[in-house]
């Protein structure tokens, strides 16, 4: 008896985030090339192939030293914002959850 064949995963856009590699902060690449914690400036890949491209070129960014362990995250568009979708990325992408003392990145 043949297995089920399972139904490819339909491809939602998605982003890249990353850390600074000099702050650690949650960033985003911008299709110029740019990097940023502005979530709403990120480039969006709308299709598998535009996502490994986006991926390629964090990728280069990582090997330039600019940011650490680039990750294509998938989004949620709500009316003019973009979110991602997930609760651990949209947790990242708002800082954290609970109040930190004034000088917890001071030695950044």
């Amino acid at each position: 008896m043949s297995q089920p064949v399972k139904a490819p995963k339909v491809f939602k856009p998605v982003i890249v985030t990353a850390n600074g590699l000099a702050s650690g902060e949650v960033l985003f690449r911008h299709a110029d090339g740019g990097w940023s914690i502005d979530v709403s400036k990120a480039e969006i890949a709308e299709t598998r192939e535009a996502g490994d491209e986006l991926m390629a070129r964090a990728l280069a960014d990582q090997e330039a030293c600019i940011v650490v362990e680039p990750a294509l995250i998938e989004i949620v568009r709500e009316g003019g914002f973009v979110r991602p979708a997930s609760l651990r990325e949209l947790i990242r992408a708002s800082g954290p959850t609970v109040a930190l003392p004034s000088d917890a990145y001071a030695h950044l």
